[in-house]
Formats: C-alpha cells, structure tokens, sequence
C-alpha cells in the first residue's frame, strides 16, 4: 500500500503494527470487527511496519499502533498509540455516511 494506491479506493483504514506490539495484537481483531460490522464499504490493510519500513515512512509512521482513515484519498482520521474504539467509531461514522448514505 502507497499513498497513490489510495486515490483509486473510495474509504481506506491502514493499521500500523510490529510483531512486539502487545496492544496491537489486542487492538488487532478489535477493529477488524468495527470496520467490518459498522463500515463494510471500508477496506481495511494491516500494515507491518518491520516488514514495510519504507511504507510507514512514506505515511509518517514512527510508533505503533497508529490507525489511519482515509476518504477519497485524503487523510482524516490519525490515532496513534491509545486508540479508542468507541470515538474512532463516532469520527468515521459522520464522513462514511456522508460519502456513503447520502
């Protein structure tokens, strides 16, 4: 995943994660469930960033986790390290129904 692979999808979430990240490994099946329940038109791409320093460079990734929305190719949410489920909810919520239900 590139930022110029982002302008062809209409809704994006990019999770950033390491193998020694417990909270990831937690967090991980958590927001799975979200996007899948909550944002089915959403595609979602689990990103390690041992695997892919040059892509979490490229997105100015230096911790994890770290969750990203993007719409229309634009970035607009960032959540890094404490993330909420329940506010990263309600912030993809207002632009997913707004592209998506209106």
């Amino acid at each position: 995943m590139n930022k110029s692979q982002l302008i062809n999808n209409q809704s994006v979430a990019l999770y950033f994660t390491s193998p020694e990240c417990n909270i990831c490994k937690v967090l991980k099946p958590k927001v799975r469930d979200l996007i899948d329940q909550k944002f089915p038109k959403m595609d979602l791409y689990f990103i390690d960033i041992v695997e892919n320093p040059m892509t979490a460079a490229e997105f100015q990734v230096f911790t994890v986790p770290v969750i990203l929305i993007y719409f229309e190719g634009q970035e607009y949410i960032r959540k890094v390290r404490n993330i909420g489920l329940f506010e990263l909810e309600r912030e993809i919520s207002r632009p997913y129904e707004l592209l998506f239900e209106s």
